[in-house]
């Protein structure tokens, strides 16, 4: 997705932390805090993708392999007894599965990645993930906390009301207004939403793009959002800053590359769509529960059946802190 091919180098500065992600030569994906071994500059000033071989420092010109490994230093012969493989970029655990590459952002944490479920792997790569283009991002800076970010994502309650003026009117038939079919893996969820117009025979097509009959909202614990539609798919990253403040990077990937006008022009209208309806409604929504909900003014809210992976989404987090807490 970001970094398809060897060689390549991405930062990302959405968790406040600023991060650096590489695939080497051989295609293995290392992830580093994004700072010089020598003073702490940061390596990479912005968060384009980039094919380098190494990646030079801009304050003093320290070279590091796509590894990590600092392989030259200006001068070396002025530091005295000075090793080079005593200097590396500093390392965060990391494991790419199913297209998304999955992190830790504390160096000394154990590199336990139990939390990747196969079952969500085997899924992204029937649907293509690992392997479709990037054709466009942005960023979204929320005032939500990240919990009511994630929430709109974890029910179909809210699609024909929020949605009316939207996807509501032409999606009333894929966005049926009935209890979609959720999955648990591990602490994931995969919810499966189809029309309510066609009947299941269609499915055995083996020519059939079921993405035009059915809807997969995964929802990867914690903080991760991916929602298949017939020419695209949306992966949203959701990421906090603060209890009142929420970054979200969204991504729209396609099979391919435009390469004719027609898809070009699908592609960039469904870009605009997709932005209008998740900064709009889904973001905005969650804008609005946050206002009200810190005023105070509701002790406690419910959820009805069409709601029910969001308590569960909540049992997951407070499972995983009282986890922490006893460790």
């Amino acid at each position: 997705m970001l970094l398809p091919e060897p060689g390549m180098v991405v930062a990302q500065d959405g968790y406040g932390i600023p991060l650096l992600i590489t695939r080497d030569k051989a295609g293995k994906i290392h992830l580093f805090l994004n700072a010089c071994t020598h003073k702490g500059a940061a390596l990479v000033d912005d968060c384009a993708a980039r094919k380098w071989s190494t990646i030079s420092c801009p304050y003093h010109a320290w070279a590091f392999g796509l590894d990590g490994r600092l392989i030259g230093v200006p001068r070396a012969e002025s530091y005295a007894n000075f090793d080079k493989t005593t200097r590396p970029l500093t390392r965060l655990p990391s494991q790419e599965s199913g297209g998304l590459i999955w992190g830790i952002l504390d160096p000394h944490a154990e590199a336990d990645f139990s939390i990747v479920d196969n079952q969500i792997a085997v899924d992204f790569q029937h649907l293509g993930l690992p392997n479709w283009h990037l054709y466009g991002q942005r960023r979204f800076n929320l005032d939500a906390n990240w919990k009511l970010v994630m929430e709109p994502f974890l029910e179909g309650y809210h699609v024909q009301r929020l949605h009316v003026n939207s996807i509501g009117p032409q999606g009333m038939d894929m966005f049926a207004d009935v209890v979609g079919v959720a999955d648990r893996f591990g602490l994931h969820t995969r919810q499966t939403s189809g029309r309510g117009n066609y009947k299941p025979e269609v499915l055995d097509d083996p020519q059939i793009n079921i993405r035009n009959f059915v809807t997969h909202a995964y929802n990867l614990f914690p903080n991760t959002v991916v929602i298949t539609s017939p020419y695209y798919t949306s992966v949203m990253i959701i990421m906090p800053v603060d209890a009142a403040h929420t970054r979200v990077d969204y991504y729209m990937l396609t099979e391919t590359a435009p390469d004719n006008p027609k898809a070009e022009e699908l592609y960039a209208r469904s870009f605009t769509i997709i932005q209008d309806v998740f900064g709009n409604e889904d973001f905005k929504a969650s804008e609005l529960c946050h206002r009200g909900l810190a005023s105070g003014a509701v002790p406690d809210v419910i959820y009805c059946g069409m709601e029910a992976a969001i308590p569960q989404f909540y049992e997951g987090i407070e499972g995983v802190l009282r986890a922490e807490s006893q460790s």
